[in-house]
């Protein structure tokens, strides 16, 4: 079992930033890939920007340009710099990751954290 405890979030005026972090609650063993996501209206959760298993990056549409994602593997955390923000980009925000070999093989989420842009 991996908990995941995200903070960072807050309201912020158009074209302003913010960090998010989240830490995980042991050291990860096996194989993984990180990433972040925002929750749809609908409850669906779309893909903001991911880290591979290769530590390759990608971004949705949305984020590309504005929102970096990157580790520090000996704090056990994972960070989304998100610059340029716009209104829409208000959502709940939610850390994942997925342990792909090891006795924690499988998907962990964070409880997410509330982004609110507005002037």
């Amino acid at each position: 079992q991996v908990q995941l405890v995200e903070s960072g979030g807050g309201l912020v005026q158009p074209g302003g930033s913010l960090k998010l972090s989240c830490v995980a609650s042991t050291t990860i063993d096996g194989l993984y890939a990180m990433g972040w996501y925002r929750q749809d209206p609908d409850g669906d959760r779309e893909v903001a920007a991911l880290l591979m298993t290769d530590r390759s990056t990608h971004y949705s549409d949305f984020a590309k340009g504005r929102f970096t994602i990157s580790e520090d593997s000996a704090k056990n955390t994972v960070y989304l710099q998100m610059n340029d923000l716009k209104p829409a980009d208000t959502a709940v925000y939610h850390c994942n990751i997925n342990v792909y070999s090891g006795d924690q093989a499988g998907a962990y989420w964070g409880q997410g954290t509330q982004v609110t842009v507005s002037s």
